[in-house]
């Protein structure tokens, strides 16, 4: 099997991880790689290959389903970016660009002059939310608010990872990504994304 024949099987294989598991893709590549009893060192597919895989995977056994709930998401993120207006909300990953399924959680990045800001907005309207560190867009460490939010078209409690950025950030993250696309969305866009998609509701 040529180099490029397996990385699009670990990522076929991958892809069904992430759609039917939900996982992160990081997560998913290495598990494909132990499912398909691979060397630990093999080679892996790129994010973008393999966001690709799950385009395919979705359109062959998804259809039906999919749109559907990727606009219940859409929906639910834009409520969250609503309510969190003042600190610049955007939607990232995959209920951003399309291959979110109900197992998905929900990327918000938020670009605040005062990084604690967002924080005591939480505290401040009793919503319940774990800190963390994760690595954010730029390879550094960023504070991310994760809370659990019901999702009633779904019947699913959704994860939200609110990631807390300086208001500096904000040029760099609206550079499009290597496929040419804008790689996160304002309230306005996903307003827009919500108006022109099969499935959304008419709320």
């Amino acid at each position: 099997m040529t180099p490029h024949t397996l990385k699009s099987e670990i990522a076929a294989t991958a892809a069904a991880l992430v759609v039917e598991e939900g996982l992160e893709y990081g997560p998913a590549k290495r598990r494909a790689v132990k499912q398909m009893a691979l060397p630990a060192r093999t080679e892996l597919p790129g994010n973008d290959e393999l966001e690709d895989a799950v385009r395919e995977y979705i359109a062959l056994f998804c259809a039906d389903t999919q749109p559907a709930e990727l606009a219940a998401l859409r929906e639910l993120a834009l409520t969250w970016m609503e309510r969190l207006v003042q600190f610049r909300p955007y939607l990232g990953g995959a209920v951003w660009h399309g291959t979110a399924t109900r197992l998905s959680d929900i990327y918000i990045q938020l670009f605040c002059d005062d990084p604690k800001s967002a924080e005591i907005a939480l505290i401040e309207h009793n919503v319940d939310y774990e800190p963390r560190t994760v690595t954010g867009f730029t390879g550094d460490s960023v504070e991310a608010l994760s809370l659990r939010s019901v999702c009633k078209p779904l019947n699913e409690t959704v994860g939200v990872h609110l990631m807390v950025y300086d208001h500096d950030d904000l040029r760099g993250a609206l550079r499009p990504d290597a496929k040419g696309r804008s790689p996160r969305g304002d309230v306005a866009a996903v307003q827009k994304l919500l108006s022109t998609q099969p499935g959304a509701s008419d709320s």
